[in-house]
């Protein structure tokens, strides 16, 4: 199984998009500080899709990273969420 997911930093309301294919320990290494953008601050996920193959999950997060609709659409969808 394959994961695109949005993390939200504790203290400045940030967003993360990534993708993985073990969530659990992903988000251990966010918040661990051994992935770069995240380093030194407190991430929450806050929502996660889930894809029997990888090129489905890779192109939902390119997608999803373009900060276009598609993200306004998710955030929009889970806005009590990510206040």
């Amino acid at each position: 199984m394959f994961h695109v997911y949005l993390l939200k930093c504790r203290e400045t309301k940030d967003f993360y998009i990534g993708y993985t294919n073990d969530l659990k320990r992903r988000l251990t290494e966010h918040n661990a500080a051994k992935s770069g953008f995240t380093k030194g601050r407190k991430w929450e996920l806050v929502y996660c899709e889930s894809y029997l193959s990888n090129l489905d999950a890779r192109d939902r997060e390119q997608k999803l990273k373009q900060y276009g609709k598609s993200l306004a659409m998710l955030k929009r969808r889970i806005k009590h969420s990510v206040e």
